[in-house]
């Protein structure tokens, strides 16, 4: 029931967040209506792609594919219908850092082959097909097309929008504030791979231990990470994600000078669908490693603040 109250607040928040917040601002030119339009078509084919792999091969991480990769091409495909103003090109370039970071992580899973439509399956969608929420299978098959495919797709789409306000405000030249905020996008950017890199090394040690047969001590015989940045925060590189795109977002303010326009609606989804994420991932967790209840009383969820 968690899951399905998850998803029904989500949906509430993607149909009313943009409704109230549409009135902030002046309505879109015939240039940003343009983009839109472009960025809806590749996010529709995505749609049908991810949709269509995922049930042909039955792994349901073909969006896990595209994550890092399609906020690159949506940025720069705003940042030529603004004929390359500096602050889209700076927006652009930024996401581009972020995108070849995260894909390189990703690749290190094993996520990518060369059939691209195969690679390594996020461990969780496999625990998720089998809950009794989504049996029978036809139930998994609705949801991987309205939420695993659709919706992500459409997050995807929505986080990167800040890019169409800062088109509509293309005559507003780069100021202080852009250079501010590009600095925190890239300090996050930074503090997220230093997060990966951490869980990255000890998993690999962790698991080549037991490949090896050789018995588990110290942290690995937890079974988690609880040291360097994971140390002060249970999900560091969750929160680093959050703290990206709401920077991002903050371009949006920048070029139009106002607080609240309606591109807020991704970086707000994307901290309730981190929520719910947090929440699954730490269900497993708690089942899977009996320290781990010790360590949630002890370091928050996602700031890297000691409790």
């Amino acid at each position: 029931m968690k899951i399905l109250s998850t998803a029904g607040l989500l949906l509430a928040t993607l149909l009313v967040v943009p409704v109230l917040t549409y009135y902030y601002g002046k309505a879109l030119g015939p240039e940003e209506m343009d983009a839109l339009k472009t960025l809806a078509w590749l996010t529709l084919g995505s749609v049908i792609l991810t949709f269509t792999l995922g049930e042909l091969t039955k792994n349901n991480s073909q969006v896990d594919k595209l994550w890092s990769i399609l906020p690159i091409v949506y940025a720069w495909v705003a940042a030529d219908h603004g004929d390359y103003h500096p602050r889209l090109v700076v927006m652009a370039t930024l996401v581009t850092a972020w995108g070849v970071r995260l894909t390189a992580n990703f690749a290190l899973k094993g996520a990518y082959q060369w059939r691209f439509w195969a690679g390594e399956e996020d461990y969780r969608w496999s625990i998720l097909r089998q809950k009794p929420e989504f049996q029978p299978a036809w139930k998994w098959t609705l949801f991987n097309l309205l939420f695993i495919c659709g919706y992500q797709n459409a997050l995807i789409l929505l986080f990167t929008l800040p890019t169409i306000v800062a088109l509509q405000h293309a005559s507003n030249p780069l100021g202080i504030y852009d250079y501010v905020i590009a600095g925190a996008m890239l300090f996050f950017i930074a503090f997220e791979a230093l997060a990966d890199i951490q869980h990255w090394r000890f998993q690999s040690a962790k698991h080549s231990m037991i490949k090896l047969g050789k018995p588990l001590s110290g942290n690995y015989q937890k079974g988690f990470l609880d040291t360097g940045l994971w140390s002060y925060s249970r999900h560091p590189n969750y929160f680093a994600e959050q703290a990206i795109w709401l920077c991002f977002y903050l371009f949006s303010i920048a070029a139009s000078g106002h607080w609240l326009n309606w591109s807020i609606t991704g970086s707000l989804l994307l901290i309730l669908l981190f929520q719910g994420s947090a929440n699954f991932s730490e269900e497993i967790s708690a089942g899977k490693y009996p320290l781990y209840s010790a360590y949630q009383q002890k370091v928050r969820r996602f700031w890297p603040i000691k409790k």
